[in-house]
């Protein structure tokens, strides 16, 4: 079976992204594709680059960063939620005057017409936060 799948929630305010990273990794175990994760809303925040927690707490963007380098996984960030929470890309930090790229390894920024080709590509899309 073929996912898409998209995060809705931060990953310190709530456990939906760790609880869908846990089923991406249970369901490519099973030997299902995912093949994009769209990340939406408060879930961009899974994306920053410099987000530094203690060491005792999860490190969500290293463990998304290495899902999608292990597993060819699109990690797709919705352009229009990074503006407003400030996560820039090293393009738009340019176009908009800034000096630097927020965007994590294997991460990207698109828009929403990426979440609804995922809806259309998949045989399944969840949503999780």
């Amino acid at each position: 079976m073929k996912f898409a799948i998209q995060i809705n929630a931060s990953p310190y305010r709530s456990n939906a992204g760790y609880t869908a990273y846990q089923f991406i990794n249970a369901a490519l175990a099973a030997g299902h594709q995912v093949f994009r994760v769209f990340f939406y809303q408060d879930g961009i925040y899974h994306a920053f680059k410099y987000a530094t927690p203690p060491d005792d707490e999860l490190q969500f963007t290293a463990q998304w960063s290495e899902l999608a380098r292990l597993h060819q996984i699109d990690l797709v960030v919705c352009i229009s939620a990074a503006q407003r929470r400030g996560l820039l890309c090293s393009d738009e930090a340019k176009r908009q005057g800034k000096q630097d790229n927020d965007l994590a390894e294997g991460f990207r920024i698109s828009g929403l017409g990426q979440l609804v080709e995922a809806t259309l590509e998949a045989d399944r899309f969840i949503v999780f936060g």
